[in-house]
């Protein structure tokens, strides 16, 4: 089986920083989608989820921080999916 890597394009340690310092700033699940909303249509960098792997890759955030953000990324994403899956 193989798999295509995406790589999450370079950023500063300034911009790490300022990522995870929003991404612990949101307090609700509503919040972190809205910020994984506006983080995938303002920055170049990737995918919201790519980059938070590649903070738990890097040992830039615990596991159970990336876990939580991960899970509700990945249940919204699956809710999406079958709501569009009773359409059609």
């Amino acid at each position: 089986m193989s798999t295509a890597k995406i790589k999450v394009n370079a950023m500063s340690k300034s911009t790490r920083e300022a990522i995870v310092d929003k991404l612990r700033a949101c307090q609700t699940d509503e919040q972190l989608l809205a910020y994984d909303a506006q983080f995938n249509i303002e920055s170049n960098t990737g995918p919201l989820y790519l980059v938070i792997c590649e903070f738990l890759h890097n040992r830039t955030i615990s596991r159970a921080i990336a876990a939580k953000w991960l899970r509700t990324l990945l249940e919204d994403r699956e809710n999406k999916l079958r709501m569009v899956s009773v359409k059609t």
